[in-house]
């Protein structure tokens, strides 16, 4: 096997994703923390072959544990109580396989070899006792059957991919940078050639121009390789730059879904519509910055209806009743949904980006 070469396979990448089975498709997923925590809340989502998703949204509002639970990761007491996650890769079954059926040992085949994910704290993730070459050769030595040699050129190959000298293959975690210790993560995730990679947060801590490069990375490298990548950030700016399709969580719930114009143009959720206006634009006229006020609910006591509702300032009474599933948005783009029922076919161009049908019912309570 030649060092610059992914083993086994060579993937090109899809034309029109639209027209192609999902690589991975969530469908109905719930995990609860013992019995009164539901921290994921029947959500749905697909990821293309090469596609990029995002998934935004605050600390605690069931990102992370969406990624670790779809991998069955998740340790007691968190309890997957429904769903499905269907695994279409190449060197699986056409119909593909129900991670939520898998055995144990089914299950350690397909982790790396076809689903990596790079954790959050590259300084947690690595152990600390261990050289990167050891690390990073515990992967390969679990899912390849390497000569020495092959071993050895693969492991420069990798670093060489991710912008590491040689020479760090013998370095411990902590002679690594911050940034460093993240483009291990990430060397590792891609060690032995997956189809889908998940990235939680993999810039935070960094700072602003490592996080640049960290990201050029990711985008170089998906170019080549073509896996997928459902990225995790809090950070809705930053996945406006890199991602396909951008999906935005509450509380568990998947509230809006679409792809990155749309969601950039037209936001349709009030929580959306925050988290653009919370970050300054690079371009246009000087603003005042509109940030999204009072804190995440708690999940052990949501409001009925919209969980959104205590904290926007647009919300009307029906909002405690409405169905929180996802319909489409009018006048948007195509596979554009959100939560929020209350949108129009234009959407807002103020500061708050609130819908018109939104802002007027808000202004009619006010003044009653």
């Amino acid at each position: 096997m030649s060092p610059t070469t992914a083993p086994e396979r060579s993937r090109e990448p899809t034309a029109d994703r639209t027209e192609t089975k999902p690589v991975l498709e969530i469908s109905d997923f719930s995990v609860v923390y013992g019995d009164e925590v539901k921290a994921v809340d029947h959500v749905s989502l697909s990821l293309a072959p090469g596609e990029t998703v995002g998934l935004a949204g605050e600390s605690g509002s069931g990102k992370s544990t969406l990624a670790l639970g779809m991998c069955r990761l998740l340790r007691p007491p968190a309890v997957i109580t429904s769903g499905s996650v269907i695994y279409r890769g190449s060197r699986v079954t056409p119909e593909g396989v129900d991670l939520m059926t898998q055995s144990s040992r089914d299950l350690r085949k397909l982790r790396w070899r076809e689903i990596s994910l790079v954790f959050q704290s590259a300084m947690n993730a690595l152990n600390p006792v261990l050289r990167v070459r050891d690390q990073l050769g515990d992967v390969l030595d679990a899912h390849l059957k390497l000569s020495r040699e092959e071993r050895h050129d693969r492991l420069d190959y990798l670093l060489d991919i991710v912008g590491i000298p040689r020479d760090r293959l013998r370095s411990y975690p902590h002679e690594l940078s911050g940034g460093m210790r993240q483009r291990v993560m990430i060397a590792m995730a891609l060690a032995v050639d997956p189809e889908v990679v998940v990235m939680d947060e993999p810039t935070t801590a960094l700072d602003v121009v490592v996080q640049r490069e960290i990201l050029a990375q990711i985008v170089e490298l998906q170019s080549k390789l073509h896996f997928a990548v459902l990225f995790i950030t809090h950070d809705l700016s930053l996945l406006l730059e890199i991602a396909d399709r951008i999906a935005v969580m509450y509380a568990g719930k998947l509230v809006e879904l679409g792809n990155s114009n749309a969601i950039h143009n037209q936001p349709a959720h009030p929580y959306t519509q925050g988290l653009l206006a919370s970050f300054p634009s690079v371009h246009g006229a000087r603003k005042e910055l509109a940030g999204i006020p009072g804190t995440p609910p708690d999940l052990k006591a949501l409001p009925p209806g919209c969980p959104f509702v205590p904290r926007c300032r647009f919300a009307i009474d029906a909002c405690a009743g409405i169905d929180m599933g996802l319909r489409a948005v009018p006048g948007s783009e195509p596979n554009h949904v959100t939560a929020c029922p209350f949108v129009t076919n234009e959407s807002a161009k103020t500061n708050a980006g609130v819908a018109p049908a939104v802002a007027a019912a808000a202004t009619s309570r006010r003044r009653a």
